[in-house]
Formats: C-alpha cells, sequence, structure tokens
C-alpha cells in the first residue's frame, strides 16, 4: 500500500514537471542555453541543440513517469528516472552552491523554485525512487499486466504529448504561465511594481590595516560608526568586494523589464501603454529570424490604421519598413518564444499574442 502511494505521488510529480516544461518547451531550451553558456559550464556547441536536448528530457520525464504511474517496466524505468534525477540534481546542486541560474525551470514558469528549493526537491525524489526501487526489486522479474486500458491510455498520453510539445515550438505554449499572458495589464502590473519595490541594501567588506580583521558592514552601520571613515581610521574598504543583498522582496514580475527605447536611448514604455491600440513585433534573435516573415509581417502591419506600431529587437536595423526599438534579448524572450513574434495591446492591456507566421495568416 505504503510503496504504491509512493510510486504515485512520484510519478505524478514527474508528469507534472514535465508537463509544464513540455508546454513550453522552447522556454526551457532558453535555460537550458544558461547553463551551457561561457558563465556557467561553457559547452557552447551545445546551446546550439538546447532545443532538442530539451525535447529530449522532457520526453524522458513524461514517458516515464507515465511508465512509473503505470508500473511499466518497472526496472528500466526507475533506473531511467534515477539518472534524470542524478542529472537534475547536480544541476541543481551547481546553480545554488555557485549562484549562477537563479532559477532551474524545473517546473517552468508554473512555480518558481529558489535554487536550493530546487536541489532538495531533487534530493527527495531521488531518494523516493531509490526507496521504490528498494520496496519492488522483487517484483522487477514479474510478467506485467497488458491491458487493453493501458494500452489506449499510453497512446492517448503519447499523441498528447507529441502535440503540445509541436505547438510550443511551431506556435506558442497551449498554456501560458508567464507573466505577459493574455489579459495583462502591463499599466496595473507596472504600478504594482512601483508600489511595492524591492529593497537593498550595500554591504562593505572592511580591513582593519593593523591587526588583519576583516568585517562586513551595512551601509546604514558604515555612515553611522566614525570608527570606519574617520580620518585616523585603521579601517579601510577592500576594492571588489562590496556587495548588494535584497532585504525585503517586493512585487515580483518580469514586466518591470518591459522598457522598449529608441535608437538614441529614448523610452517609449508609456508612449505604448498609454496609446488605445499599439502592435508590436519582437525579435530577440534577429540574426536567426526568417527574412520573409520578417518582411510580409512588416507589409500587414503597415495596413494597420490608427494603431501604434514598432518593431522592437536587439538590432536598430532589424525592420525595413516600420520604425525599430530597441530591448534587451532576455527580456523579449520573457514576452513571448516565437522569433518574431507579435504583441497587440489595446491602452496596455495584452488582447493577443502570436508567431508572426500566425499574424500573417490571421485574417483583419
Amino acid at each position: 500500500m505504503i510503496k504504491n502511494i509512493l510510486r504515485i505521488i512520484i510519478a505524478l510529480v514527474f508528469i507534472a514537471s514535465g508537463f509544464v516544461k513540455a508546454v513550453d518547451v522552447v522556454g526551457f531550451s532558453f535555460k537550458l542555453e544558461e547553463y551551457f553558456s561561457p558563465s556557467v559550464f561553457n559547452i557552447p556547441f551545445l546551446e546550439k541543440q538546447a532545443l532538442i536536448i530539451a525535447v529530449i528530457v522532457v520526453a524522458f520525464e513524461l514517458i516515464f513517469g507515465f511508465f512509473l504511474l503505470l508500473k511499466t517496466q518497472l526496472k528500466f524505468t526507475l533506473s531511467i528516472l534515477i539518472a534524470l534525477c542524478v542529472f537534475f540534481a547536480f544541476l541543481t546542486f551547481y546553480s545554488a552552491y555557485f549562484n549562477v541560474v537563479t532559477d532551474c525551470g524545473c517546473f517552468g514558469d508554473a512555480m518558481k523554485l529558489e535554487p536550493w528549493q530546487s536541489f532538495w526537491k531533487d534530493i527527495f525524489l531521488l531518494a523516493g525512487l531509490l526507496l521504490i526501487y528498494f520496496l519492488y526489486r522483487n517484483n522487477f522479474d514479474q510478467a506485467e499486466e497488458k491491458t487493453k486500458f493501458k494500452k489506449y491510455l499510453s497512446t492517448f498520453a503519447f499523441i498528447t504529448m507529441v502535440f503540445i510539445i509541436n505547438w510550443g515550438i511551431t506556435h506558442e505554449p497551449v498554456i501560458d504561465f508567464r507573466d505577459y499572458k493574455i489579459g495583462t495589464d502591463l499599466n496595473i502590473e507596472k504600478q504594482n511594481i512601483a508600489k511595492n519595490p524591492s529593497e537593498f541594501k550595500t554591504y562593505y567588506s572592511v580591513k582593519n590595516k593593523k591587526s588583519g580583521e576583516v568585517l562586513e558592514v551595512n551601509q546604514d552601520d558604515y555612515v553611522n560608526e566614525k570608527k570606519y571613515w574617520e580620518e585616523s581610521s585603521p579601517w579601510e574598504i577592500e576594492e571588489g568586494k562590496t556587495t548588494s543583498k535584497l532585504i525585503k522582496q517586493g512585487y515580483q514580475s518580469e514586466i518591470s523589464k518591459f522598457k522598449p527605447e529608441t535608437v538614441e536611448g529614448v523610452d517609449l514604455t508609456e508612449d505604448i501603454l498609454k496609446a488605445p491600440k499599439s502592435i508590436l513585433i519582437f525579435c530577440y534573435k534577429p540574426q536567426d529570424a526568417n527574412i520573409n516573415v520578417l518582411a510580409q509581417a512588416e507589409a500587414k502591419l503597415s495596413q494597420e490604421k490608427h494603431a501604434l506600431i514598432l518593431g522592437i529587437s536587439t538590432n536598430p536595423n532589424t525592420f525595413k519598413t516600420i520604425n525599430n526599438a530597441l530591448m534587451d534579448g532576455t527580456a523579449i524572450k520573457t514576452i513571448a518564444r516565437s522569433n518574431p513574434f507579435v504583441l497587440t495591446l489595446q491602452r496596455g492591456k495584452i488582447v493577443d499574442k502570436r508567431s508572426a507566421e500566425d499574424y500573417i495568416k490571421q485574417k483583419n
């Protein structure tokens, strides 16, 4: 009884984790790109394969999570899931210990976990899998019960998985867990951010030139205590060791990074959010975008009347027939996954979001 409950719980965790990543597999590939980047593991040749790797990892989570739920090929299934857990535990430990990737993407944008939370989640899952392996060790050689129900359910689950992954790659995720989902009012979000900002405090590393003692002193204590800065003070701030620490977590939203600017650096945010209608085409990797798609999308955008039209990318020369604006590539990726994509706002409220290909096909 206990081993069945444990097996079902862990299977559902893997299925849930895999499902959320399958819905937004492109977003998960962005997370893998972070891990492969020079600042983390420095495996640049894998960055270009991130999407393929993401699909494989997601498929493994879903397929073998489902197998565990149905108690199919149990020994092999458990071995694969244990290997996956070891892999994820390594990634999350590295992220947490070296503070390089602040969100592992284990549950996509549906549930954000801190690096150490992700690591301990993987450890508990690993412990649970090892326990299941031990409890079921005598059942590995038993013949499996094969039923039509299992067969049909497995087929349905596989087709659903393929559809969801493919849709997320060729269009946009079927379920949007991000801050920029349709219906979101960017004006309200920005007001919430302004009302409840995060608070940070500066910490200095100060060293006593006489004794060699080193202390970490926050900005308030440093200012209030003369011994650290008066003329005859033996204390001095160590260069390169000043840090900023979060004291109070404010309202969190990726919309805080929404800041399109002209090539000259003029902030266009207010103009966009106050316009009765804004239609924005974004491109976070202009060098990889389909030139024909960009041209067709621009042509259709040029026909839009009574709307603020803007092309926003990381390159000031991306768009040829509409005004260009600049925005951070990572910030653009948080809005949508397609490259390029079109975002439609009505007085700052998102009313439509789709890939440029789908926008071109859309009937006016």
